[in-house]
């Protein structure tokens, strides 16, 4: 039977096992997913398949910058504490490199990559990142970018990774601050798609205090509203963090122009861990 990518991840979201070791699995029991589940728990996956099931919300952010490329992950775990530890920011800070030397698809085919210390899939290199450490460990996301680059990581929570079209360390690097600052999501008004345009002006056009002005002049108000909403989200049009009388766009003109960036923030859209310490304790004594 042909074992496929999607069912080696399908495997891997179910019991922790690492990338290789699910798809040998699979390979063992001819695709049967249920048998393949039961033999990983014989060969002990039964504790790494607890702690998959755990909530991994904190983490941090890392980057990678040579002279031509370069790259962002946001790589979870489960407490601050760990993500404060040494071992963890190196293992963030390689995986970026990586990710940079090696042009990865996605995070799925950086499993399947070979680390070039270890010679181990990186799916092995996390799995054993677990076991030492005791918490659950996975690669959200990353970016690669290729040309002029410049990054900016905020004590781990906020990520910055910056292409322009020509070479400047020091000024790429306030922009850097500036984005991590001030978030934008888009270069320009160019960039921004007419489905956040129009879904702005519904909002806009709904709102109780244009009730009952004629439509002509709610119109022209609705226009100016959401053209004031969209120059706060484009980088050009903001104001400079270290000088608001300066836009963006007036800072860099002559010198270079922004062909893209990607902003992380640590575990934005991610379930958040909730614990209560008295149950914590009480689970601890009973335990």
């Amino acid at each position: 039977m042909n074992i496929t990518a999607t069912m080696v991840k399908e495997l891997r979201d179910k019991t922790g096992a690492g990338m290789m070791d699910a798809k040998k699995a699979l390979v063992e029991v001819d695709g049967d997913m249920e048998k393949a589940m039961e033999l990983l728990r014989q060969k002990g996956m039964a504790s790494a398949d607890k702690k998959m099931g755990r909530i991994a919300a904190e983490g941090r952010i890392g980057s990678y910058v040579d002279d031509s490329k370069g790259a962002m992950i946001e790589v979870n775990c489960e407490t601050d504490f760990v993500a404060k530890n040494q071992e963890f920011i190196d293992l963030t800070n390689g995986l970026a490199q990586l990710v940079a030397e090696t042009n990865p698809a996605d995070v799925d085919s950086l499993m399947e990559t070979i680390c070039p210390k270890c010679g181990k899939p990186i799916a092995d290199v996390i799995k054993a990142k677990i076991a030492s450490i005791g918490e659950k460990i996975t690669v959200r996301r990353f970016v690669r970018y290729e040309g002029n680059l410049a990054t900016y990581i905020h004590n781990g929570k906020i990520g910055v990774l910056l292409q322009t079209d020509a070479a400047d360390a020091a000024l790429a690097k306030d922009i850097c601050l500036h984005i991590a600052s001030s978030a934008p999501e888009f270069v320009s008004r160019k960039d921004i798609p007419q489905s956040v345009i129009d879904e702005e002006t519904r909002i806009e056009m709904g709102k109780e205090d244009l009730a009952n002005k004629p439509e002509q002049i709610r119109a022209k108000i609705v226009e100016g509203r959401v053209n004031k909403l969209m120059s706060h989200r484009c980088l050009l049009e903001q104001p400079f963090v270290k000088n608001p009388d300066q836009t963006i766009e007036q800072l860099i003109s002559g010198k270079f122009n922004i062909v893209k960036f990607d902003r992380f923030v640590l575990g934005e859209g991610l379930e958040k861990r909730s614990d209560n310490f008295a149950d914590e304790v009480m689970s601890q004594l009973k335990g």
